[in-house]
């Protein structure tokens, strides 16, 4: 009777579905993510799959068979039973390669600063958001690149510029606002972290705004003196806009040049630790030193034959193991951040393909 009774077991599953299913897809996009930057780094190219749907069924199948025998008063009468049943797991993943407009926009359109920039304000350091994500400010360079010598180029004065706003930062003597335009030259002041206006509504265009916030310390008014000189503005400008490019074009404004997910990556590939034996044999370059105040890479990736025994993620390439070790909080959130940037890059999702699913 338990057997052919109505069971319902799939709200049971769903918190350990949800939770182990989040995990592993999490730990998958680690996996890729390190891997495409070791590839960047041999000059392989990065192949970036998006999971578009998972989907956990369940099935279950039940029997039961049974009778009665009779037989004479010298044999006594007996009823007999079986049953069986058994519950069956069928979980469906699919996958979509970006490619097309898609990969243009995901991979090599630059990130808009718009966006970049209130990540700041959820606590997220704002000089290690910028070293990932920036390729120069108001002309201050930050284009570290493969062959261009040890340092492979870039300013000092950047890497000043974003110790300056990170001790502003700690402070609260900084922060980012972001104000909406109507359309009409008037902009709304939108609370921080105001919503992308809806696709159909192409009137309102957000804008972020640099902050320096009244202080009465001696020490943060000289920072942020320092911070105006560094960014050419007006020695009692409280406030400017932020916007794309290398340069500004209006009196009061902080052009970023911001990357591309691929710059992204790539400028992290060129940091890496390689075994010097590639270096010889001609498969890949020299690695790039962090120049200026800066004494290590934003990600810290270690090479090796043999794997630690703790590490936060790793990916074997060519027999070799690229890992980046649990330890090192700095690396680890640099890696979650440029995470992060890679689902903001996403501005384009295919559909994925269309499963039909029993009902019964």
């Amino acid at each position: 009777m338990s057997l052919t009774a109505c069971v319902s077991f799939g709200p049971r599953f769903l918190n350990r579905d949800h939770l182990n299913y989040a995990r592993a897809l999490g730990e998958a996009e680690k996996h890729a993510m390190l891997l495409n930057i070791v590839r960047l780094r041999y000059a392989d190219p990065p192949t970036f799959l998006e999971t578009t749907q998972v989907i956990s069924g369940y099935q279950m199948n039940r029997s039961l068979s049974g009778g009665f025998h009779a037989y004479p008063s010298s044999v006594g009468s007996y009823l007999f039973g079986t049953g069986s049943g058994f519950l069956q797991e069928n979980p469906t993943f699919t996958y979509q390669p970006i490619t097309g407009q898609q990969y243009a926009e995901n991979i090599i359109r630059p990130i808009s600063p718009v966006v970049i920039m209130p990540l700041s304000l959820g606590g997220l350091p704002v000089d290690t958001l910028l070293r990932l994500t920036a390729q120069s400010i108001d002309g201050l360079s930050n284009i570290r690149a493969l062959g261009a010598g040890p340092t492979g180029g870039g300013s000092v004065r950047f890497y000043l510029l974003l110790h300056d706003l990170r001790q502003l930062q700690i402070a609260g003597a900084m922060t980012i606002r972001i104000a909406a335009d109507d359309g009409k030259g008037q902009k709304d002041q939108t609370a921080v972290g105001a919503q992308t206006p809806p696709k159909g509504d192409k009137q309102r265009i957000e804008h972020a705004f640099l902050v320096l916030t009244g202080t009465s310390d001696p020490h943060l008014i000289t920072i942020q003196n320092e911070v105006r000189r560094l960014l050419h503005l007006a020695p009692n400008a409280e406030e400017a806009e932020i916007v794309y490019g290398p340069y500004p074009k209006h009196p009061g404004q902080i052009a970023i040049l911001t990357r591309s997910m691929f710059a992204i990556l790539s400028q992290i590939a060129y940091e890496m630790d390689v075994p010097q034996s590639d270096v010889e044999k001609g498969r890949t370059l020299e690695t790039i030193n962090p120049v200026g105040i800066e004494t290590r890479p934003d990600v810290v990736i270690h090479s090796g034959e043999k794997l630690p025994e703790d590490v936060y993620d790793d990916v074997k390439y060519r027999g070799r193991h690229f890992w980046i070790e649990e330890n090192d909080f700095r690396s680890k959130l640099s890696f979650t951040i440029v995470q992060i940037l890679a689902a903001l890059a996403a501005t384009s999702h295919g559909t994925g393909a269309i499963i039909t699913i029993p009902a019964n």
